[in-house]
């Protein structure tokens, strides 16, 4: 049977809750056990397609093409566990299958209520993670903070798992805050409430992880563990780091893995955390620079972007000992600007990921041209790759007009549309989801970089270039060099004559680890490092 660990915070939110789950099951994994980590998260939403990035950053997806909240990309970056649709739960999921089991009669009659109906719901997919994936240990994120009326049915199950499964099978680490006042004190009573307001829901932490600006020493240790009826050697530091990817070794060097295989009788086990401390080590010493402009939405946050984001450190840092500088440019900031070149001045490669909406439109077509022109190297991913042979329309075939009709219906050469669109039928606008196969060109900078026909990656898109439109395209020096495997639709693009210009419609991002970066990404900072020398 599998044992549990369920990570609940308070205090506020933020605490980064999701990367703790990911360093605690990356040292589970390191010592030989197999896990499975989930994510439940308390809005009505069903999933996290149509909730804004500003909101609840990127929109992860899975394998099997599941729109997930981004705190599953950090357990793929942090673990090697197989993620999909089950591994999300949010309340709307839970009351949608509530109200079909009810409006199917399968509850006899009775009346429906949060206890038992929407509890017993959660906690049979949390029990069914367990028995589907054979797992030593499932951990499971529950969203949100103690207090929160949003969260009350997750601790809800909490509290009952916790009864049920006993001691030894099922543990609550508690995330929350020591935070620093005027003058540099620390002040413990945050935790305390904190602690107090999930005892009142009927659990008591097993672990106590406080995030705090600095580590806490021994004495202040000893008040929290005293005050929140925690043993001291369970009073754990999430302190401000340089990097997410320095927490695994913090945690072990703490001995906090030690204290979890404890408490769930999992007996002395070794811990391999060398793969981190070598990142970690290449991290901080790097050999050399490579700065990589990411041109996005007006004031896009970090989190919007953040696979591609990490995707990029991954290959800098693994495969080259560089430092990345990523430097952010708003979109919107280019339009109207005659000369662009001021905004890429030491840039040594230009991204564009995936976007929706018309906002800051001809600000990005403005790069592609200017990284197309100047020869940097330029990688396009979904929409990025779109830009691509609008760009070449526009500018090369004189085709003013060239558009996606995402933004233009009315276009006289619309190179970008639904496929719908294309064949003349009622425009439906299905997202294309999930992993499928792409069929490489050879003799293209794609399959130099893959080196095989035939790929599987993940994708996320509802527009598509035109076919009828490759014979311009190819003229004008924009080929394409990979097309999917299922319907024939075109999933690359490279420039012939330039160093490095690539734009494919899918998004590997969603797959690179830190010690395991994707060949794309990989290639491409090494573009950029070549511009830069």
């Amino acid at each position: 049977m599998s044992k549990y660990i369920l990570v609940t915070s308070g205090v506020c939110s933020s605490l980064g809750k999701g990367v703790a789950t990911s360093a605690i099951g990356s040292l589970l994994e390191s010592s030989g056990l197999k896990i499975a980590i989930m994510k439940c998260d308390p809005y009505i939403n069903i999933d996290a397609g149509t909730i804004s990035p500003y909101q609840q950053g990127e929109v992860y997806v899975t394998e099997d093409g599941a729109e997930t909240d981004s705190d599953l990309g950090n357990y793929s970056r942090f673990t090697n566990v197989s993620l999909n649709n089950q591994n999300l739960i949010t309340i709307g999921k839970v009351y949608d299958a509530v109200i079909r089991n009810e409006r199917a009669g399968r509850y006899n009659g009775r009346t429906v209520q949060v206890i038992p109906h929407i509890t017993d719901e959660i906690k049979r997919r949390i029990i069914a993670m367990g028995t589907k994936t054979g797992a030593d240990v499932v951990i499971v994120e529950i969203g949100g903070t103690v207090g929160d009326i949003e969260s009350i049915p997750f601790l809800e199950v909490a509290r009952q798992l916790m009864h049920e499964l006993g001691k030894g099978n099922c543990i609550t680490i508690h995330l929350t805050l020591i935070p620093t006042i005027i003058g540099g004190e620390l002040k413990t009573k945050p935790t305390q409430n904190s602690v107090k307001q999930l005892q009142q829901t009927g659990i008591q932490p097993d672990i106590l992880l406080c995030r705090c600006d600095r580590m806490i020493d021994d004495d202040m240790r000893k008040k929290v563990a005293m005050f929140c009826n925690v043993g001291s050697n369970a009073v754990f530091t999430s302190t401000d780091l340089n990097s997410i990817y320095e927490l695994p070794n913090s945690f072990h060097t703490q001995g906090m893995d030690a204290r979890i295989f404890e408490k769930l009788k999992l007996g002395n086990r070794q811990v391999n955390v060398k793969p981190w401390t070598d990142f970690v080590e290449h991290l901080r010493s790097p050999q050399k620079k490579v700065c990589v402009a990411m041109v996005g939405k007006k004031d896009y946050l970090d989190d919007c972007y953040k696979s591609v984001r990490e995707s990029l450190l991954h290959a800098s840092v693994t495969s080259y000992n560089a430092e990345l500088i990523l430097k952010k440019i708003d979109a919107e900031t280019l339009e109207g600007t005659s000369d662009i070149s001021p905004f890429f001045n030491g840039v040594d490669a230009i991204i564009i990921p995936g976007n929706y909406g018309q906002r800051g439109f001809l600000g990005l077509l403005q790069t592609v041209r200017y990284a197309r022109e100047n020869n940097i190297p330029y990688l396009g991913i979904d929409l990025g790759m779109q830009l691509m042979p609008i760009e070449t329309a526009r500018t090369l075939l004189g085709w003013k007009d060239a558009d996606s009709t995402e933004f233009m219906q009315n276009s006289e050469h619309p190179v970008i549309s639904l496929p719908e669109e294309q064949s003349g039928a009622i425009s439906s606008g299905i997202m294309k989801l999930g992993a499928s196969g792409v069929n490489i060109e050879k003799e293209t900078k794609l399959y130099d970089i893959y080196q095989k026909d035939v790929i599987n990656e993940r994708h996320r898109s509802k527009y598509t270039f035109d076919k009828r439109y490759a014979q311009d395209m190819a003229d004008k020096g924009l080929i394409i060099s990979a097309k999917s495997s299922e319907d024939g639709q075109i999933e690359g693009f490279e420039w012939k004559e330039h160093p490095w210009g690539l734009g494919i419609q899918f998004h590997p991002e969603f797959v690179s680890r830190p010690t395991k970066p994707h060949p794309i990404f990989i290639s491409f900072i090494g573009a950029a490092l070549d511009q830069h020398k």
